[in-house]
């Protein structure tokens, strides 16, 4: 387990206040960085690469990654779009996304929350989705 010295801290509070909304959403320490679950499900995970880089996806310098889950509607355009995304093959509908000083935030919560709704109970998803 790592702690989140290897994520930038902006990056962290960021995430923290999107995934705060989410209904039972909890964060932990991953392997690497930090992840947040929905009950057992990890619906994001975000870490920085080391000298060793990532396996899906070429960076020549150390960067901010986050992988999540994707609607089944937006699985193949993500997956296909270019940078920033990039696809993540340790799930079935997990896609990547750089995250740097170009990150469109307004876009991340939208895509965590998505996730989000992926992994949660029907019965949570409906409710974010109804606004309560």
């Amino acid at each position: 387990m790592s702690d989140i010295a290897d994520v930038p801290p902006a990056v962290v509070g960021r995430l923290r206040v999107i995934c705060g909304e989410l209904p039972e959403a909890y964060e932990e320490p991953a392997w690497i960085g930090l992840r947040w679950r929905i009950r057992r499900g990890t619906f994001l995970h975000v870490y920085t690469t080391d000298e060793r880089g990532s396996a899906y996806i070429d960076v020549d310098d150390p960067a901010t990654l986050m992988t999540f889950r994707a609607p089944p509607g937006e699985l193949a355009a993500l997956a296909h779009a270019g940078p920033p995304f990039f696809r993540a093959d340790w799930g079935v509908n997990v896609v990547g996304m750089v995250l740097d000083d170009e990150t469109d935030w307004v876009e991340v919560a939208e895509l965590v929350t998505d996730s989000y709704c992926v992994q949660a109970p029907r019965r949570l998803a409906f409710r974010l989705k109804a606004g309560g």
